[in-house]
């Protein structure tokens, strides 16, 4: 398909440091927003600790599409 852009994904990132929800906040092709989403959401993380306890967290990930020349 050739598609080059970018995805951003609001991802709240549980205690466990796994993804237990990605939702999308704005893809310049919606061609590459499924593919994305279902990536993200198998991504592990470091638990984020406070107080050294693990807490969880919400963030933005920007995923970028770019064709090699």
């Amino acid at each position: 398909m050739r598609v080059e852009g970018s995805v951003i994904l609001q991802v709240q990132i549980a205690k466990d440091g796994k993804v237990s929800d990605a939702r999308l906040i704005t893809a310049t092709s919606p061609l590459l927003t499924p593919g994305v989403v279902e990536a993200v959401q198998q991504w592990v993380y470091s638990p984020t600790m406070l107080n050294g306890e693990p807490v969880e967290v919400i963030t933005t990930v920007t995923v970028n599409f770019s064709l090699g020349g």
